[in-house]
């Protein structure tokens, strides 16, 4: 079947009358394919077929031939009369349309402008309210809770502050009424004062948190001393404490381990903080470094205060201090003789330890190099070494062995920062590498046994951290290890008395511990 666009030439529906005109039966089967295939075109030619009713070939006096169409004007078809021509096919008379009637020249126009001017207000007007100062928001008045009501029983706390000052907080968060609690805070200060320090807070108190009555209240120091403040209608009377210390000796006894001096006096119950001070009491006896061994045995007495609840008090006081090694033993016991501001060591007999110079005049350091001939680690060669190195980390304190005016501080070449003590005997210590010197120490100045005159360093000619330390007598280096640094003072007379009294009570508290 040939379909219309095979043909532009012709619409649809004639070509489809073309092809089955000849044949009256196809008619319906045309106008159904006209329908289903071209379903835009008119159905002239598919009408033409269905009313001939099969009497053969409609005739038309109009040729199919396009070349002919515009030759000669067609005859247009009678009323109800259906043609091939294309000419004839005209549309169907539309209806007639109302016409309005006639407008204005500006009639147009007036909706436009009706229209444009509602949208300038309706746009001025969403201006403005956007433009508007903000509403005042009714706020519901804010209510601030108050503190729950909690009743309180009758009932005693325990309380620990920081300081005086803490007092009245304190009361206040445990539900104690403010007058009450600044009423006791501000006694309380005046009584213990305003230094910080922990203070022990008793109190008691009845009624409803926030608003608890205080009856009764105890501020207290470490050593007892304080008050007590009892409610007496609405005010408070007051009773003071004074200090309520014992002072007990405590003895303890140990064995020297292979770790260290410290971590076996610490083991065998030293205080650490009285470490030191023992050591310092053998620096004219002993070389903690050679002449103690592991198992040599130590032991220490210290006083050492209590409060009322069985509490430390302070700090401890070493009195006793005995150290025994298969070569010597020494027993040494505190006391200061009367006129000195200082309180020394003393032997049984009450002859002073301290000698003309220290032993070693620093503390917990190790000989690296005796005196006498060595190869000298940095020039290479064999050179007498004129005193002994103590190797100590840098900052380690160096004291003056002796009683000794300064002839000389401050750096002198491969000696790095030099002093240089003369002693009332005639001798000469000299401290060298120091890595700094204490700014009391300067040429001229007096310096005492036992004072610290500077620091372990690593200056001049060093290779490392340490204290070169010479002794010379009559101007000649000596061993400051070997040499006889002579004897003690003798206590005699009441100072003797008063010493054996002292030793008394330090040998019975010795005996009670076995």
């Amino acid at each position: 079947m040939l379909r219309a666009q095979e043909h532009p030439f012709v619409p649809g529906d004639a070509v489809l009358a073309s092809h089955f005109s000849t044949s009256p039966v196809a008619a319906p089967s045309a106008a159904r394919l006209a329908r289903r295939y071209c379903p835009g075109v008119r159905g002239r030619a598919i009408a033409l077929w269905g009313r001939s009713e099969g009497k053969g070939r409609v005739k038309d006096s109009d040729s199919f031939d396009p070349r002919r169409w515009g030759a000669s004007p067609a005859a247009p078809p009678a009323p109800g009369e259906l043609s091939f021509d294309p000419r004839s096919w005209a549309a169907p008379a539309k209806p007639a349309m109302p016409v309005a009637p006639a407008r204005g020249r500006n009639d147009g126009r007036a909706p436009l402008a009706a229209a444009a001017s509602l949208a300038i207000l309706a746009a001025g007007a969403l201006a403005a309210w956007s433009a508007r100062p903000p509403a005042p928001v009714a706020r519901r008045p804010s209510v601030v809770a108050a503190p729950m009501a909690v009743d309180i029983a009758p009932t005693r706390r325990v309380l620990t502050v920081a300081s005086p000052a803490e007092i009245a907080p304190s009361l206040i968060a445990a539900g104690v009424v403010a007058i009450d609690a600044h009423a006791v805070g501000a006694r309380a200060t005046v009584a213990l004062g305003k230094a910080a320090g922990d203070v022990r807070l008793v109190f008691d108190m009845t009624g409803v948190a926030p608003r608890a009555r205080l009856n009764f209240a105890e501020a207290t120091h470490p050593d007892g001393s304080g008050l007590a403040l009892t409610r007496s209608g609405e005010a408070f009377t007051a009773q003071s404490y004074a200090a309520a210390l014992t002072e007990r000796l405590v003895v303890v006894r140990g064995k020297l381990d292979a770790q260290s001096f410290y971590s076996s006096a610490v083991a065998a119950g030293v205080n650490d903080t009285l470490i030191a001070e023992f050591a310092n009491a053998f620096s004219f006896d002993f070389d903690l470094q050679r002449e103690v061994k592991p198992g040599d045995g130590l032991e220490a007495g210290y006083e050492q205060r209590f409060n009322a609840g069985g509490e430390t008090v302070g700090a401890p006081v070493l009195v006793y201090a005995s150290l025994a090694t298969p070569a010597k033993a020494r027993a040494l016991y505190r006391f200061t003789r009367p006129g000195d501001k200082a309180p020394g060591w003393f032997d049984a007999a009450g002859r002073s330890t301290r000698r003309a110079l220290m032993r070693t005049p620093i503390d917990g350091a190790r000989i690296t190099s005796p005196f006498g001939m060595r190869e000298h680690p940095i020039l290479g060669f064999m050179k007498m070494h004129k005193g002994t190195d103590f190797a100590a980390p840098t900052g380690t304190p160096i004291f003056a062995a002796g009683d000794a005016t300064v002839e000389f501080a401050g750096p002198k070449g491969p000696n790095g920062n030099f002093v240089k003590l003369r002693h009332d005997n005639g001798w000469e210590t000299l401290y060298l590498h120091m890595n700094r010197i204490w700014p009391t120490v300067a040429t001229g100045a007096r310096v005492s046994q036992g004072q610290q005159i500077g620091e372990v360093g690593t200056t001049g000619r060093s290779t490392g951290p340490h204290l070169h330390y010479e002794v010379h007598v009559s101007g000649e280096p000596v061993d400051p290890l070997g040499i006889d640094t002579g004897s003690g003072v003798a206590l005699n007379g009441s100072a003797l008395a008063a010493f054996k009294q002292a030793r008394a009570k330090v040998d019975a508290a010795r005996g009670e511990t076995g």
